[in-house]
């Protein structure tokens, strides 16, 4: 089981340069970005940490949250891409894992998928945010649609694997997707390219907080890694926990983290 958040040492809250997290159920609470988290990111900013959040959301998201979030950078759709505004030049850097033509590729057989599997699965639903995705298909099964009993969720997993996709799950979506990426390869990736920074040789100094199965790459890898309280709900059926766990569900949780961060 997680350790309390008061058990991270305040020695290894003074290291923290970078803090990675996930934003649904982990920024949000039941829906919606809380006044609390969003002043947590401020603040973050203003003591000189580099805030960058890790989501399974859309690329037309991250281009809003890029330029009008106190973030660094964001990684999105569960690791096809990340962003960057660079306000002194004004201008967004973007970088895709697939290129152009890989990507046409793919969205053609998502388009098969995503007929095949709302066919099979009864009550799931195409994501509202589907139009503003690049590269993934994003399947609702409890956002915008009454929630889905396990075994049907189990099912648009194992439907997208069939089809040779990568398929995640996070509180709200499930995420499928071509192509041999997570959010830890391309989070890897970005630091590297925009900030010359090595996780595997500086993973002391970040910090990642999540919420649900789509983060057990990010909290295996991350010596500092953080569930907000809701993460429970996943035990069970999360591969790798996370180390610590707050006292608060979703965004209050995350204030909770930067109060105990910057308290030290």
């Amino acid at each position: 089981m997680p350790a309390p958040l008061d058990s991270l040492s305040r020695e290894t809250c003074r290291s923290i340069r970078i803090v990675l997290c996930d934003i649904d159920d982990t920024l949000t609470l039941h829906g919606r970005l809380p006044a609390i988290a969003y002043g947590g990111l401020e603040r973050l900013r203003e003591a000189g940490r580099r805030v960058i959040p890790v989501t399974g959301r859309p690329g037309g998201w991250c281009d809003h949250i890029a330029r009008m979030w106190p973030v660094a950078a964001i990684v999105g759709e569960n690791g096809a891409l990340y962003f960057r505004y660079d306000r002194e030049a004004r201008r967004m850097i973007r970088r895709f894992v697939r290129c152009a033509a890989q990507r046409a590729e793919d969205a053609g057989r998502m388009e098969d998928l995503k007929t095949s599997i709302l066919e099979a699965v009864p009550g799931a639903a195409l994501a509202s945010d589907q139009p503003y995705r690049d590269t993934d298909l994003a399947i609702d099964f409890c956002e915008d649609v009454p929630r889905l009993p396990q075994p049907q969720i189990r099912k648009i997993v194992a439907l997208f694997k069939e089809a040779g996709a990568t398929a995640k799950i996070s509180s709200i979506h499930v995420n499928g997707w071509f192509g041999d990426y997570d959010k830890l390869t391309t989070t890897r990736r970005m630091l590297a390219e925009m900030f010359d920074f090595d996780i595997d040789a500086r993973n002391r100094e970040v910090v990642f907080l999540g919420d649900s199965p789509n983060d057990a790459p990010m909290f295996k890898f991350f010596e500092n890694s953080i569930g907000v309280a809701n993460v429970a709900d996943f035990f069970g059926q999360i591969t790798d926990e996370p180390r610590y766990i707050t006292k608060n569900p979703g965004g209050r949780g995350f204030a909770e983290f930067v109060d105990h961060l910057l308290g030290a």
